[in-house]
């Protein structure tokens, strides 16, 4: 009966809530804003290594490393658009 309990997902789940309660708390106690938004950031990014890793199953195929690897694609395509968008938008580089 022991392993029929999806303990990984409960701890998973469990973990997700206490990142949410964390990211909570930078309204709660007005925190600063580079405080927060580095709580936040923080906050964010562990949590969405969290839903890849235990509610996505990146890491229990045999192909794991291609799936890691498309993921780190995503990541820099996604930080390259944003970084790229501000660039040219808000810091006035063209």
């Amino acid at each position: 009966m022991k392993e029929l309990f999806p303990r990984k997902q409960v701890m998973g789940f469990v973990f997700s809530l206490v990142l949410t309660a964390a990211a909570l708390l930078v309204y709660f106690l007005d925190m600063s804003f580079a405080v927060g938004m580095t709580v936040l950031l923080v906050t964010a990014f562990i949590q969405a290594g969290l839903q890849f890793i235990v509610f996505m199953h990146a890491g229990e195929t045999e192909d794991k490393g291609l799936i890691f690897t498309n993921i780190y694609y995503g990541l820099i395509i996604a930080l390259v658009t944003v970084f790229g968008t501000l660039l040219a938008m808000v810091w006035g580089y063209v």
